[in-house]
């Protein structure tokens, strides 16, 4: 069943493909900064390159995020949003100041930018990921406690389901971490300790939540499997990454002069973390094989099993590679680590917000299931394009990580920094090429919702099934 205010979905779905858009333009430009070093500076010094880089794929998939709580929460609570004109304006806000935010970092020297938002009156600029001036990191807090307000009331108020549930968790958890966003300590150990509550406990804790609510309710919807069935896999699935997750924030405390016994913690919590994305694998296999329905957006069931393969591999295997601090010891801080993170975001973040829209999307422009088959063909080609492009990007910054490690930290002669990075150029350019792939897969996708509009669709096959 459709319902009228699970049309606010659509601009937030609309505003992260535009910042995904840009996340991977300026990904292209860092590239090239790699091996052309003064490639478009001054006027996009790397280091403004990699902050836009890197915000924009925070900001969007928290707006990937916010579309689909607004989208699944009143399907799920069979009831309309709590204020559909709240979840409108809060767009509006976080779109304009997500866009006066990139505007900064490219119009205005960081160090002006930060004098500007009076950064001194309550420093909270300066570190990677958070360099969003003080006034936006407000505006954050009070978009997301509109949103969580907004959310946490259409589910009392309406049908509570294990899927409702875990995803306000994992919203709240965003928003009850994010704060620690606010809080520099003066003395760096301390500094870096705390910046992994936001960093690390987002991205390996409470995302994690939410990545599984949004799998497990586009699941239930393309199989047509017994929701209990699915429920019964998601508790397990949050229970081992919230228990891996959290403990495991201690491989980020290895070497910043946290007590030793972290060493031990974070390397066999860690060595645990590919579990529950292991577990995520078997359980979006197992319930699309003992699928009582043939749900026509075949392409939305592809994205789906891509996630939890993509996931397992990116935040699992490549993750497990480098955390167990005798072998970090030696990779952190290198291009293994940057493998890591690319494969992970893809996979596991990613990868969860094409897929609910590529179910959504449909749905809200009208069609009674799926897009016509020219459309899914045509995406279904953005899906191999980004996820192969993905995999040899991955795999050619392991490469160079590899290279990286020995020729720098483990030979007899340790090499310098830069002189390293001269010998690894090769891996760079066919990253930048893979790069190039990735962001034609992007375009496939986004012109795949403009393709076949007039052509039909399949009809929905269901046979009789609790929902």
């Amino acid at each position: 069943m459709q319902y009228k205010s699970q049309a606010v979905a659509m601009p937030y779905f609309i505003a992260a493909i535009i910042l995904f858009v840009a996340q991977i333009l300026f990904g292209l430009i860092m590239g090239l900064q790699y091996v052309i070093g003064d490639f478009l500076f001054p006027e996009i010094p790397f280091n403004v390159a990699r902050m836009v880089h890197t915000n924009t794929l925070i900001v969007w998939l928290l707006f990937g995020f916010m579309g689909a709580a607004y989208y699944l929460v009143p399907e799920e609570a069979e009831t309309e949003l709590f204020s559909p004109w709240l979840a409108k304006l809060m767009f509006w806000i976080f779109f304009l100041a997500a866009g006066a935010t990139v505007a900064g970092y490219l119009l205005v020297p960081y160090a002006t930018l930060a004098e500007l938002t009076g950064n001194e009156l309550f420093p909270t600029m300066g570190r990677e990921f958070l360099e969003q001036p003080t006034i936006t990191k407000i505006g954050i807090v009070i978009v997301a406690l509109a949103f969580l307000f907004n959310v946490g009331m259409t589910v009392l108020k309406g049908r509570k389901t294990v899927v409702n549930l875990v995803l306000l968790i994992g919203l709240l958890g965003l928003a009850v971490f994010f704060l620690f966003a606010f809080y520099v300590p003066d003395n760096l150990v301390l500094d870096k300790f705390f910046w992994w509550w936001v960093v690390h406990l987002w991205v390996e804790g409470v995302w994690e939540l939410i990545l599984g609510a949004i799998l497990a309710f586009v699941l239930i919807k393309v199989t047509g499997v017994d929701r209990e069935v699915i429920e019964k896999w998601l508790y397990v699935i949050i229970a081992m990454a919230l228990i891996t997750g959290i403990i495991g924030t201690g491989h980020h405390f290895f070497w910043i002069g946290a007590p030793e016994y972290w060493q031990w913690w974070g390397s066999i919590f860690s060595a645990l973390e590919p579990l529950p994305f292991f577990m995520m694998t078997v359980f979006a296999f197992n319930m699309v094989n003992r699928r009582r329905r043939n749900h026509p957006n075949r392409v939305a069931t592809l994205w789906a099993l891509g996630t939890a393969v993509m996931a397992f591999l990116g935040a699992g295997v490549w993750g497990f590679l480098h955390t167990l601090s005798p072998v970090n010891y030696y990779t952190h801080g290198t291009q293994l680590t940057a493998a890591h993170g690319h494969m992970a975001f893809y996979g596991a973040y990613v990868m969860i917000v094409l897929t609910i829209i590529s179910y959504a999307m449909p749905l809200l422009r009208g069609r009674t299931a799926a897009n016509s088959n020219k459309s899914q063909v045509l995406e279904m080609w953005s899906f191999w394009l980004m996820t192969i492009a993905m995999v040899f990007i991955t795999l050619f910054l392991t490469g160079a990580g590899i290279l990286q490690v020995y020729l720098q930290r483990v030979s007899e002669t340790p090499q310098p920094f830069l002189v390293v990075q001269d010998q690894i150029h090769l891996f760079y350019w066919l990253r930048e090429v893979a790069g190039v792939v990735f962001l034609i897969g992007l375009i496939c996708y986004i012109a795949s919702f403009f393709v076949g509009n007039k052509d039909p669709e399949h009809t929905l096959e269901v046979s009789n099934t609790t929902t």
